[in-house]
């Protein structure tokens, strides 16, 4: 008997010997695990990409799509436009913003882009910086245009401010009624782009918008409707480069027009 109690005992303390062996290491992987969770994702800033600083200006070339003789015929303006960050100023919000002003000119060859005329004011706007997102003002419009983390596939609700139907007051078109509901998200690593013979070093692609309806336009008896909308950030530069194209074809009787516009915007100088 006692050798028996014996035996039962040592086989006792080795199953609970296993068991706190068990124990131990179930905790050690569970800090281990707590411990990964609590490292933070290191992302670039946000002025990485877009850089604010009074006198700091960028010119682009500038296509202008407009449709005349009643929505009937596309009309491609081209201009060459100029933001100059003129100061630091207090919005009114008491938050610290960067007024732009813009300025504009007519290009009248096609090859080289020379300009015809001087530069034209026309108009400014306000970009505030905050600690997570970057906020642009235009026409009073509020459009959240960079947001932390700076990480492919990161998304957020870039028109969240904007009013239903946003350019209600100039255009008579339907596609800018759910425009606060668009996701914005950033498309992969930065990369280098190029467009009409310019290259951009570790350009980030911020997606915004691409819908289209009936477009080409083949059955001219039915609505149509192209939403497109995307801005390409160079690292230590700024914008590079914008497609913003926001129209709809509705059809009256027999025939059809479109109402709406495009700009098509890419940085060809700045300091």
């Amino acid at each position: 008997m006692k050798n028996l109690s014996a035996n039962s005992e040592r086989k006792l303390m080795r199953i609970r010997l296993s068991f706190f062996l068990l124990l131990f290491v179930f905790a050690t992987f569970f800090l281990s695990s707590c411990s990964d969770e609590k490292e933070e994702f290191v992302t670039e800033k946000l002025e990485d990409y877009l850089p604010l600083a009074p006198g700091k200006y960028i010119t682009y070339r500038l296509d202008s799509l407009t449709f005349s003789s009643f929505g009937t015929v596309n009309d491609t303006t081209k201009y060459q436009v100029k933001h100059v960050i003129d100061s630091k100023i207090t919005d009114n919000l008491g938050r610290t913003s960067y007024r732009v002003y813009r300025f504009i000119r007519d290009s009248v060859n096609a090859a080289s882009w020379t300009p015809s005329q001087p530069w034209i004011n026309a108009g400014s706007y306000f970009i505030t910086p905050l600690t997570d997102q970057v906020e642009v003002i235009e026409d009073n419009l509020r459009f959240i245009k960079l947001h932390l983390p700076i990480k492919s596939g990161f998304t957020w609700k870039g028109n969240h401010y904007l009013p239903v139907n946003a350019y209600n007051s100039l255009f008579f078109f339907t596609n800018d009624d759910n425009m606060s509901d668009w996701d914005y998200y950033y498309e992969g690593d930065p990369v280098s782009f190029s467009y009409k013979g310019n290259n951009y070093n570790n350009v980030l692609t911020v997606e915004q918008a691409d819908e289209a309806i009936n477009v080409p336009i083949v059955a001219t008896g039915s609505y149509a409707a192209k939403t497109r909308s995307v801005e390409r950030y160079s690292r230590n530069i700024g914008l590079v480069f914008r497609h913003y194209e926001l129209w709809d074809y509705q059809v009256t009787g027999s025939s059809g027009s479109k109402n709406g516009f495009g700009i098509t915007m890419w940085m060809i100088d700045h300091n």
